[in-house]
């Protein structure tokens, strides 16, 4: 989910592989994998549906906003400011950032859910003081390494996705179907009837947000089309190739972590080391150094992703800020280039976040589901606006010039738009049932109360702060969205 801004003067230097292995990088993650596991065999029918009817509309409507002439910097900031006006392509971008702000917790919660296992210390994991403590670490370690300069950033993220994610997930795809093809017994029921959840019971079908967490982000690759070389060739292909490889291989996944480990013992921060320690112990015993070196590997490698986005999601938000909707204190660069005093903002946030679902949270499911359906609600919010933005260029704005359009005309356009669009209302909806997972009581209270304060005080910051920046800084009259830099003309 890094939110990155083409360059300007880009060439076209994108064979149809370099944007594949780039878009994956960016929306294929390992450790998502116990949580399809706890949808049970459902997860086949989660995945398609987020995959065909959510995932493919944003990766096709965001293609052909960011090839519009003019369009390919600031993302979303631009394309539903343009598009709706800019108080709304504020909103649009500030969600986007803001999320990642809750999806940080999310992450390390997974890094020490590994680490507890690596050093056989649950306090790490299950202890709220302790835990908190290890989110600041990590956090804010990686934070303070940034204001250096992020030159080798690219770098620590492809190593972090080469040893972290894709290594010890062929390793798992391979233990699974060893285990499968050896006569292995599935803890998990895997039957057709299965497939298809149960949608009389709507708590059940919470655990659908998950699943869209999991392609989310995908529009920020769409940034890079115009580097293309052959765009309204290869985009489309690069783009189902993806659906259908993010479909198999997180279908895969799921499958192994619920083959071996049982519902009730499922950690959701923890999950894939119990899968994979479960599917070492099928084959032989006295593996657990194995286990543990793969549970390092997984911890960088989610370390690597989490340095990666320390500051790539700011700078959609810079943007923004360069057209007066930030104080300059916020959108100046140090000698490296780092927003320093945006990434102490954007920390102390995390902080707050960390704080609000460790120890609100009763527990470590309940504080990994509430952050996971919290930056899905934010998240999607974004997403509906830029859904808005997209059907009325399709309506009203059908002659801007584009490098890709979404074949089939508009009617075609439309449907894919609404598609998405249907989705991400339906996810947002959902988000506010409890997870059956947490069984009702205190904890569907913690978490109800948690989710909806948070939420609607989220939903009314970016037009709060828009408000504010523009009293100070006003657009000229008539304008709905200014095209060039007033770093020079405006105050703070």
């Amino acid at each position: 989910m890094r939110h990155l801004v083409n360059p300007p003067g880009s060439v076209r230097h994108l064979s149809l592989f370099g944007f594949f292995a780039l878009t994956a990088t960016m929306v294929m993650t390992v450790y998502e994998y116990p949580t399809f596991a706890s949808s049970g065999i459902s997860l086949v029918f989660y995945l398609v549906i987020a995959g065909v009817f959510w995932f493919l509309p944003v990766a096709l409507c965001a293609a052909e906003m960011a090839t519009v002439e003019g369009w390919d910097r600031g993302g979303v900031f631009t394309w539903s400011g343009h598009a709706l006006g800019e108080k709304w392509g504020f909103a649009n971008i500030f969600f986007q950032w803001f999320q990642i702000t809750v999806g940080f917790v999310t992450m390390i919660y997974f890094i020490l859910g590994a680490l507890s296992y690596v050093f056989d210390w649950a306090a790490l994991n299950d202890n709220n003081t302790i835990k908190f403590i290890g989110v600041m670490v990590i956090f804010w370690g990686l934070t303070l390494s940034q204001f250096a300069g992020t030159q080798y950033t690219a770098m620590i993220s492809k190593i972090g996705f080469i040893f972290g994610i894709l290594i010890p997930a062929c390793i798992l795809f391979g233990l699974s179907i060893a285990f499968f093809a050896t006569g292995g017994i599935s803890d998990m029921p895997i039957t057709m009837d299965a497939v298809i959840p149960d949608f009389t019971q709507l708590n059940t079908l919470v655990v659908f947000v998950s699943f869209i967490l999991a392609y989310a982000g995908i529009e920020a690759s769409a940034t890079h089309a115009n580097e293309m070389s052959n765009v309204k060739r290869d985009y489309p292909i690069a783009i189902i190739m993806l659906v259908v490889l993010a479909i198999v291989l997180n279908t895969i996944g799921g499958v192994a972590i619920g083959a071996v480990v049982p519902e009730k013992q499922l950690g959701l921060s923890i999950g894939v080391v119990q899968g994979f320690e479960g599917l070492f112990n099928y084959f032989t015993h006295g593996m657990d150094w194995a286990v543990r070196v793969i549970a390092v590997l997984i911890a960088l490698g989610v370390v690597a992703e989490v340095s990666a986005w320390v500051v790539g999601p700011s700078w959609g938000m810079l943007e923004a800020g360069k057209k007066g909707l930030l104080p300059k204190g916020l959108s100046a660069t140090n000698s490296q280039g780092v927003p320093v005093n945006f990434l102490l903002l954007q920390g102390a946030i995390v902080t707050i976040w960390a704080a609000v679902l460790t120890f609100g949270g009763g527990g470590a499911n309940v504080s990994f589901f509430t952050a996971i359906s919290l930056t899905v609600v934010i998240y999607v919010v974004g997403y509906i606006i830029f859904f808005l933005a997209y059907i009325k260029v399709v309506i009203s704005d059908s002659s801007l010039k584009r490098a890709f359009e979404i074949p089939g005309g508009k009617p075609v356009k439309l449907g894919v738009a609404f598609a998405g669009l249907i989705i991400s209302i339906v996810a947002l909806a959902i988000s506010f049932v409890p997870p059956a997972q947490l069984g009702g009581g205190a904890a569907a209270s913690e978490y109800m109360t948690i989710l909806v304060i948070s939420f609607v005080v989220t939903l009314f910051i970016p037009f709060v702060i828009y408000h504010w920046m523009r009293s100070k800084n006003p657009l000229p009259a008539g304008v709905r969205m200014l095209d060039d830099d007033p770093a020079e003309k405006t105050g703070d």
